[in-house]
């Protein structure tokens, strides 16, 4: 018999010890989740060309994965790139596309890109638009002649915030780093 769950099984407003057979393990091993706010305390909106700014939200050295929120604050472009390794997106605010597809990403657009997938990315949004991302791998950018400018890797966004907090007095947020 399969048991359908409609909801979750308790509603005790309590922190509940469940069983885990290797809770010592987990203890000495693992490590801590994380949790970044909303403030630019915890992290700050950093430039990423003259019209767009990335806030970092972590950063997993073992795995060359990153996540931040990129923000394009008027109608522009972030230049052609190709992905060496798997990005999950979602649309914040406003509009955006690549030039490649003929789809319109909105507020709640949910979109995969995949390894080897070169695009570029606009938003013709009077407002710009906000897009979160989760990514593996680096990214390859080129510029208008199809020659390659520079890689962005996990080590090459851990620099880009790291450099930006030293230069203006910042206290570098452990809670990034996962």
């Amino acid at each position: 018999m399969t048991t359908v769950m409609t909801a979750p099984p308790s509603t005790a407003f309590k922190v509940v010890d469940i069983p885990e057979a290797y809770k010592d393990t987990i203890e000495r091993r693992g490590v801590v989740g994380s949790f970044v706010g909303p403030t630019e305390a915890e992290s700050p909106w950093i430039p990423f060309g003259p019209d767009a700014a990335i806030r970092h939200l972590a950063f997993d050295v073992r795995q060359n994965i990153f996540c931040n929120v990129l923000w394009i604050k008027k109608p522009g472009v972030v230049g052609t790139h190709k992905h060496r390794g798997r990005l999950v997106m979602m649309c914040l605010e406003g509009t955006l596309r690549y030039l490649e597809h003929d789809w319109v990403a909105g507020p709640g657009d949910f979109f995969l890109e995949v390894p080897g997938e070169a695009h570029t990315l606009v938003t013709e949004n009077p407002g710009g638009a906000k897009l979160w991302g989760w990514m593996q791998g680096a990214i390859e950018f080129y510029d208008e002649n199809a020659n390659f400018v520079e890689t962005a890797d996990v080590w090459w966004f851990i620099n880009h915030y790291e450099s930006y907090c030293r230069e203006h007095g910042l206290e570098i947020n452990r809670q990034l780093y996962i």
